[in-house]
C-alpha cells in the first residue's frame, strides 16, 4: 500500500486554489462545459471539479492534462519573494538574483547598469569590489553589509576588500 502524501502547507493550498480558479475561469471564458473539458483532458467531470477547487490530492498529471486540454501553459516562475534579501538567521546565504532596489548603496554604485533592476551575485560583488572606495560605511545598512559579507564568503577569494 502506498504511503500517504504529506499534508500541503497553507501556501501550497492557497496556490492550488488559485490555480484551480484560473483553470475554471479560462474554461468558462472559452464557453466550454465541465463535461467537455474533462473528456478532452481524459478525466471524469468530478476530477475536473476537484482540480478547479484546488484539491491537493489530485495528481499533478491531472492538473497538467486539464491545463493542456484548455490551451494553458503551466510554466513555473520564481516566487518574487525568493529573490529578495537574505532571510533572517541565514548567514552566508545569497539570493539567485539581487534586486538593486533592495540595496541602496549597490544601486548608487551600479548607476551605469541599464536595462535591468537585478544583478547576479558575481556582478554585484564585482561592483562592490571595484567601487569599495565609494561606499559610505557609516550609513551602510546591516542587511547590505550582510549581503557583501555573504558574497565575499561565497564568491570572493583572498582578503576582503569591501
Amino acid at each position: 500500500m502506498p504511503s500517504k502524501a504529506p499534508a500541503p502547507t497553507a501556501t501550497v493550498s492557497t496556490r492550488l486554489l488559485a490555480l484551480g480558479q484560473q483553470i475554471r475561469q479560462h474554461r468558462k471564458g472559452l464557453h466550454v462545459s465541465a463535461t467537455t473539458a474533462a473528456q478532452a483532458a481524459g478525466m471524469s467531470r468530478v476530477t475536473l471539479h476537484r482540480i478547479e477547487n484546488g484539491e491537493a490530492s489530485v495528481t499533478i498529471g491531472a492538473y497538467m492534462n486539464a491545463a493542456v486540454a484548455l490551451g494553458l501553459d503551466l510554466g513555473l516562475q520564481p516566487d518574487a519573494r525568493a529573490v529578495t534579501g537574505p532571510p533572517p538567521d541565514r548567514k552566508g546565504w545569497i539570493p539567485a538574483r539581487i534586486r538593486l532596489s533592495d540595496y541602496p548603496q549597490l544601486k548608487r554604485l551600479a548607476w551605469q547598469v541599464t536595462g535591468t533592476d537585478q544583478l547576479t551575485p558575481a556582478e554585484a560583488l564585482g561592483i562592490y569590489e571595484r567601487n569599495a572606495r565609494h561606499l559610505d560605511l557609516e550609513t551602510l545598512d546591516p542587511s547590505e553589509q550582510g549581503l557583501i559579507d555573504s558574497l565575499r564568503l561565497a564568491l570572493g577569494q583572498g582578503a576582503p576588500s569591501v
